[in-house]
């Protein structure tokens, strides 16, 4: 099934060097004889594939993606696969300049993107995006004595954009009548790269704090806004762990022993939670416009559904339809036909705390995952 280009074709920088990060094949899983037998050995069919496979992009998967690899290659014990944590925006660059064969990318590909070529796949075919991690995103903080907060979206949107500089500044202290918040300057750490853990978190508050974030939605942080930056999802833990007064956002599975934020959506406090980012996921729609096979996810951010975390980053796999490399068409497949499986989602849940994607996505994402050649 060929999926049509759209618009002009734009000419796309080569993506810099690739490092890559490998994990080692584990050995073969045992599986017990059937039911009423005894002392049999497996009598699942021997895997056919072999090869590398290379993939780069959203850190935010990485743990996720350390449990996929390494349960996929237990299966497929010829198959060697890498994955470079190296963000969403240098994800998407490497997979469109054909340097891997699948990119990770807390963001689905735009539509100038989508008017480009893309070196992997078959000309005038357009990659599709799969949602194959669900994740809440954390406010992380590290105040002594302080384990949680609660906090509105504008009081977030003010302290992130430099307006609202000390911890115990009537915003945040009066929605924390119990917390003891020190007399100190805050230090907000953010995303120095392209990166869209920052995409998803600026896009909820544009949503729900617009009159407090004048600068919309983006990648790349502004320097009008100030604060500190930090290289990937384990920079930005790193600088508010090892710093004082901090405060950032990540991948909640990153958020470790971290103070973090409940977020205010309609007249309670939800603190994130897997089942809480799961059902903002479900409230959600498609997005209108795109291609036949893409799976791009509108996410509500001002739901005042109960129980909804509206912090979640969807993060997708961009494959091609139509590889130009046959070996590399089936390795695709298998791997991401392993992501979306229940196995292999309950297999990144225990690795990394994320969602599971429900069984109707699941269908979803197989049945365009099927027609990879």
């Amino acid at each position: 099934m060929k999926f049509t280009k759209l618009g002009r074709a734009a000419v796309v920088a080569a993506a810099g060097a690739l490092l890559l990060s490998s994990c080692a094949a584990n050995e073969p899983a045992a599986t017990e004889a059937p039911a009423g037998e005894t002392g049999g050995e497996s009598t699942a069919p021997e895997s056919t594939l072999s090869g590398d496979l290379a993939g780069a992009g959203a850190s935010s998967m990485g743990a996720a993606q350390e449990a996929w690899i390494a349960g996929f290659q237990t299966q497929n014990e010829d198959v060697n696969i890498t994955y470079d944590p190296a963000g969403s925006g240098a994800g998407r660059e490497q997979f469109i300049a054909g340097g891997v064969a699948f990119a990770g990318s807390d963001a689905y590909l735009g539509d100038d993107e989508l008017e480009g070529s893309f070196g992997a796949c078959v000309a005038d075919t357009l990659p599709v995006d799969l949602p194959i991690y669900i994740s809440p995103i954390a406010i992380i903080f590290n105040v002594e004595g302080v384990d949680s907060l609660n906090m509105d979206a504008a009081t977030i949107a003010q302290i992130f954009s430099g307006e609202i500089t000390n911890w115990n500044d009537p915003a945040i202290a009066d929605q924390n009548p119990d917390a003891t918040l020190p007399d100190a300057n805050i230090t907000a750490v953010h995303r120095s790269d392209d990166s869209g853990t920052t995409e998803n978190f600026t896009e909820y508050l544009a949503a729900t704090a617009e009159s407090d974030w004048t600068e919309g939605v983006f990648e790349t942080w502004p320097a009008s806004y100030g604060g500190e930056g930090a290289q990937g999802t384990s920079g930005v833990v790193d600088a508010v762990t090892n710093g004082m007064n901090t405060i950032g956002y990540a991948d909640a599975s990153r958020a470790g022993d971290l103070g973090t934020v409940a977020l205010q959506v309609g007249e309670e406090y939800v603190p994130f939670t897997a089942e809480a980012a799961a059902a903002a996921v479900d409230a959600s729609p498609r997005v209108e416009g795109r291609h036949e096979g893409d799976i791009a996810v509108d996410l509500d951010r001002t739901s005042t559904e109960a129980g909804v975390y509206p912090l979640v980053l969807i993060s997708y796999a961009i494959a091609c339809t139509e590889y130009q490399d046959e070996a590399q068409a089936e390795l695709v497949k298998g791997y991401l036909s392993y992501i979306a499986s229940a196995e292999g989602q309950q297999a990144g849940a225990e690795n990394a705390g994320n969602a599971p994607i429900s069984d109707e996505l699941r269908e979803e994402i197989l049945s365009v995952v099927d027609l990879i050649q």
